[in-house]
């Protein structure tokens, strides 16, 4: 009775550890793990774009708290992916070991013994004028391993291919270990520098910060990094792509123990700097405003980080004068590169760079929101308990500013300047340890791989009959065309042999 409660207790494991560890279900984990990384590049990641994450938010509240509890704005730290990553290394793990103890038996076995019926495997040959002792200088020449068996000889080639497949496996392995390993002491942080903005490789300094789990803030490497310019190659000689930009160029100096140097950020060729590499990731455009309040104040002044909204750099930004007397101001503005007025009145830009550049804005006033202890989008403005001094619907246009223009705001409530014009660079601060172990494991999984798909896995067998003639076989582990061949070469190299 204990003796079969104990068998039934112990089954159903044992089951479930041979079919997580086999060679199928590596692969549909494989498969399941690609396909649950989609969403990662569908929705934005906050480890990535937090922004984007809010704006969602913004534009639709309950579909993006219902992508937000299926953890798709977290996809590659999600109890379900992150389930399957370590299925799949356990998977991997279970079903290689005993594949690779297999395997260092098989190299160290002798070759099998000789068949009774050779006429029974794939390719089979009954020849004259060869014998044994040429056989085997043969054999050794083409690196079969072969053993003499009295009046045969058993041959084998092609461990190689078995090798290789245990070495791609291996090599999976450890791009998972360099992934896990590497995401735990990476980090990856973001920041808006403007022309002429600083940067100080602190947590304070960054706009967002997302460290590993292994990662801790006394391994930020102290830096600087200064945004001098930012400039945008366009193409002007192609008449079909005209305005398209062909390049990004941020000139930066960087400050470091051994001093300051000048250096450049483009798309695709980042910076390294103490501890990390800094990307290039998104530009755009930051007008210089400033903004007066009734009493002559300056209740806002500086540079303001517009969003592009199309391919010719029409923008948005919003401003917020929280100190402005006797109201708080907020400030809905568009920014036009090159404006063009359309036949509806709307303007629009016709060309990304700032040749001839428009300021609109639609004016607002009262409470901001910003003292009732809610975070806010710096990118947004919540109108609800605001009112409409200057725009489209309200009881005067919205304000037109060019640089160096400044615009009376309606009710005496103040004024504003557009005072330049400025351009502004997203960054990336991220440093991962896994990255080089990831490359290293890839080229190798990829070499053995190939090495696996191009090596043959072969047995051969020579038996001399009592007639003098002599009879062999070859057998192939899968569909080999060139078996056939393989074995006729080998016949014609003992013959020559012996010549």
């Amino acid at each position: 009775m204990s003796s079969n409660l104990f068998s039934s207790l112990t089954f159903w494991p044992r089951w479930f550890w041979r079919q997580l560890t086999s060679m199928r279900t590596a692969l549909f984990l494989l498969l399941l793990l690609a396909i649950a990384a989609v969403p990662g590049s569908l929705y934005p990641q906050r480890s990535a774009d937090p922004n984007g994450v809010r704006v969602y938010y913004d534009e639709q509240p309950e579909f993006a708290a219902f992508l937000d509890a299926l953890q798709l704005f977290d996809v590659y730290t999600s109890v379900w992916f992150s389930a399957i990553y370590i299925l799949l290394f356990v998977s991997l793990v279970g079903c290689v070991l005993p594949r690779t103890k297999i395997h260092w038996h098989a190299l160290r076995a002798k070759p099998v013994k000789t068949p009774a019926n050779l006429n029974r495997m794939p390719e089979h040959r009954v020849v004259e004028g060869i014998d044994l002792e040429s056989a085997q200088a043969v054999l050794r020449k083409n690196k079969f391993r072969f053993e003499l068996q009295g009046n045969s000889i058993s041959a084998e080639k092609g461990y190689l291919k078995e090798t290789g497949n245990l070495v791609f496996h291996y090599a999976l392995i450890g791009v998972l270990l360099a992934v896990g390993l590497g995401g735990g002491f990476a980090f990856s942080g973001q920041r808006v520098l403007v022309e002429g903005d600083s940067f100080v490789n602190n947590l304070a300094s960054y706009d967002s910060f997302s460290p590993g789990p292994l990662f801790y803030e006394e391994e930020l490497e102290p830096f600087t990094l200064k945004l001098d310019s930012f400039n945008v190659v366009y193409d002007l000689t192609n008449p079909a792509n005209i305005g398209q930009p062909i390049d990004f160029i941020a000139d930066v100096t960087l400050g470091a123990e051994g001093g300051s140097k000048k250096s450049e950020i483009r798309v695709n060729y980042p910076l390294e700097v103490p501890g990390a590499n800094v990307y290039l990731t998104g530009n755009g455009f930051a007008p210089v405003v400033s903004i007066f309040d009734g009493e002559g104040n300056v209740a806002y002044s500086g540079p303001v980080v517009f969003l592009p909204q199309d391919g010719n750099m029409t923008s948005l930004g919003v401003i917020k004068a929280p100190d402005a007397l006797p109201e708080q101001i907020g400030i809905i503005a568009f920014f036009y590169p090159t404006a063009e007025k359309l036949e509806s009145g709307a303007y629009t830009s016709i060309y990304p760079d700032p040749i001839d550049p428009l300021l609109t804005m639609n004016v607002y006033t009262g409470d901001l929101g910003l003292d009732s202890g809610v975070p806010r989008n710096v990118y947004a403005l919540d109108t609800t308990d605001m009112n409409l001094v200057a725009g489209r619907k309200g009881p005067v246009p919205a304000l037109e500013l060019r640089v160096g223009e400044t615009a009376e705001l309606p009710g005496g409530i103040g004024s504003v300047r557009f005072e330049g014009l400025l351009r502004y660079a997203s960054v990336d601060i991220a440093h991962n340890p896994g990255g080089v172990w990831v490359l290293v494991f890839a080229l190798l999984a990829l070499v053995s791989v190939t090495l696996s798909l191009m090596v043959p896995r072969r047995r051969v067998w020579f038996r001399e009959l009592s007639d003098g003639k002599m009879e062999l076989a070859a057998l192939a582990r899968g569909d080999d065309p060139g078996l056939g061949e393989m074995l006729d070469r080998l016949v014609l190299e003992v013959r020559e042999g012996r010549k």
